[in-house]
């Protein structure tokens, strides 16, 4: 069971705008232009969301995307400002791969996943992504990715050991 997060609770910060396309609609005497956003937010403490707006006009488009990203907001465990495990996820053709990294390597990422590991508050990741290139699957499957991390720390506990012995140190 998914529970869901409040977003009044949290402060998110500004949106980061991951992807705007015009869509035309030929009709007769010219073309209908439409615009889609792709949005992303987060509070840079572990909690991000996407959302995808349709309107006329771009900026209406981006306020109703991230009115809809903040209904898909989910929670992601980072350790010392990266996430606990390497992990792949896939999303129709698109693959990524996303590793963690030790301080100081910053966010070495595209420009869709980029975005929201800087929502969500990672500052030193790994980052490939492989196959398809549209930003809207690379997303999802980001989003994917980081919804399967496991939390060390329940790990710890569902192994009935400290993380000083999973970890070693």
């Amino acid at each position: 069971m998914k529970r869901s997060i409040d977003p009044t609770q949290l402060e998110l910060l500004e949106e980061k705008v991951v992807k705007i396309n015009r869509v035309a609609k030929v009709v007769t005497g010219g073309r209908r232009f439409r615009f889609n956003a792709l949005v992303a937010v987060g509070d840079g403490k572990g909690h991000v969301g996407i959302g995808l707006g349709k309107a006329l006009e771009v900026t209406a488009a981006v306020a109703k995307g991230k009115e809809n990203a903040k209904k898909n907001l989910i929670r992601v465990p980072i350790i010392n400002g990266t996430i606990p495990h390497e992990i792949q996820a896939k999303y129709g053709a698109a693959k990524i791969i996303l590793k963690p990294a030790s301080p100081g390597t910053g966010i070495i990422a595209g420009g869709a996943i980029r975005a929201i590991m800087e929502e969500v508050g990672v500052r030193d990741i790994l980052s490939k992504s492989i196959g398809s290139t549209n930003a809207h699957n690379v997303v999802k499957a980001t989003m994917q990715a980081l919804q399967s991390l496991k939390d060390p720390y329940t790990v710890a506990q569902r192994r009935e050991k400290t993380l000083q012995e999973i970890f070693g140190s």
